[in-house]
């Protein structure tokens, strides 16, 4: 109303030249981003959305219908966000490995802007704090700490096969199952606890349990549950939150309209923002019990950052309170996620293909008694076919098709001069041109 009545009481000319500036300031806001890569191909974007459209015709597909027809190097608007999608593989190496100094940082995504609890893990965590975190946690990933974890999930794994046979009656959902396997295994892997969904009795059971949160319903179920939920909820489509939305059209207004609406009960951000609070509140239990235990080992990923605080051979600053907890829970959020989806992918496609499953199952057969528990060197050594079979699933069905990174600099790529904070996206699928054959030799 005060706008209005400011405008009543100016001369036309005034009113005009005021709402043209601001028609001009709308359209430039929005038109920015294409003028500064209008000389890089790509279809034509529509007001707002972008290529959301095509994205929602194509599906993941888009990025190779869109690769046909405009080449190795084009734009893909993202709502008013564009991102040059790299689809060569000798581009993607100059990007991620050439160039890397250029372009060091992730970018963070609508979903991730509107989850501060997943914006200080590792994968989105910027600059110098990224090297050292990545450094201060690379021991984890050493072949000898992971070959001591193959005991655990073997035990794991016996766990949540156990009881199949007793299931005959009911259906079960292998992506659930295998879900809530990834989760027992990384689970006792980062936080050094067995959240106890594998455990040996009825499988259908147990994920009900899970998946029915109620007063009785104990932590673990909890803290599952709220998991999931955090995890489902980051969606880059129409049916995210509102802020995520708006995050997608105007960045600039995602996050004022993400702290009124978190205020708000009812509304997907107020659910969001006390789901994220209450994850953040057991994970910081699980920390600061871990911080009191002064006999724990570096067995587990949260032992292992903790005691290098502790001895002070990276800043407290790097590893804070906060930090902790975010780069925890990133690899059960990030781990249990993509083996999941890895492995229903890889039983889909041997379900498909008979003569694979009788080739794989000889294979596995053939490896001694069924008592028999292979170590780090059989699993790399004695199942070849196997192997090929894993990668040959990750190759038809990648987890993550774009990996988005951001530039820091002006930089060239591909014979285009891109500006600063601009958001290259190597399409890893471009790797895999060869066509779609799981016969693996």
């Amino acid at each position: 109303m005060l706008f209005i009545s400011v405008i009543l009481n100016v001369p036309l000319a005034s009113t005009i030249f005021i709402l043209v500036t601001l028609m001009g300031g709308l359209v430039g806001y929005l038109y920015w981003p294409f003028w500064k890569l209008r000389k890089v191909p790509g279809p034509p974007s529509l007001p707002l959305v972008g290529h959301l459209p095509l994205l929602a015709k194509y599906g993941p597909d888009v990025f190779s219908v869109l690769a046909k027809q405009y080449g190795p190097i084009y734009r893909f608007h993202m709502g008013r966000q564009p991102l040059i999608i790299i689809a060569d593989a000798e581009l993607c190496k100059e990007v991620g490995i050439k160039k890397f100094k250029e372009i060091p940082n992730r970018s963070i995504p609508s979903p991730i802007s509107a989850s501060p609890l997943h914006q200080k893990g590792l994968f989105f965590t910027r600059n110098s704090q990224w090297s050292t975190m990545r450094n201060t946690i690379l021991s984890v990933y050493q072949p000898s700490h992971l070959a001591n974890l193959v005991p655990k999930m073997q035990s794991f794994i016996e766990s949540a096969t156990q009881n199949l046979d007793d299931t005959s009656k009911e259906d079960i959902i292998f992506s659930n199952l295998s879900l809530r396997l990834a989760t027992d295994v990384i689970g006792d892997a980062a936080f050094g606890v067995n959240f106890g969904l594998s455990k040996p009795h009825s499988i259908c059971e147990s994920m009900n349990n899970v998946e029915q949160s109620s007063a009785n319903s104990d932590e673990v179920s909890i803290f599952i549950n709220q998991h999931i939920y955090s995890t489902t909820q980051l969606k880059m489509d129409l049916s995210g939150s509102f802020s995520i939305i708006i995050g997608l059209i105007a960045p600039i207004l995602q996050e004022p309209i993400r702290q009124i609406l978190k205020r708000i009960p009812g509304t997907m951000d107020w659910k969001m923002e006390c789901t994220n609070k209450n994850l953040t509140g057991r994970l910081d239990d699980i920390v600061k019990k871990r911080m009191e235990d002064k006999s724990r080992t570096s067995k587990n990923f949260l032992s292992l950052i903790l005691n290098t605080r502790e001895s002070k051979s990276v800043s407290e600053n790097v590893f804070s309170f906060d930090y902790i907890s975010a780069v925890t829970y990133e690899h059960l959020l990030a781990g249990s996620a993509t083996t999941s989806f890895t492995l229903s992918s890889i039983v889909y496609l041997v379900a498909g293909h008979p003569n694979v499953e009788e080739k794989l199952l000889q294979e596995i057969d053939g490896f001694g008694p069924h008592d028999k528990i292979p170590n780090a060197k059989d699993l790399n050594e004695s199942f070849p076919y196997l192997d090929q079979v894993i990668k040959e699933a990750m190759r038809i069905y990648t987890v993550s098709p774009l990996v988005a990174r951001e530039t820091s600099n002006e930089v060239e790529i591909g014979g285009y001069l891109l500006p600063k904070v601009i958001y290259l996206c190597p399409w890893t699928l471009v790797f895999y041109k060869t066509s779609v054959k799981i016969s693996c030799g």
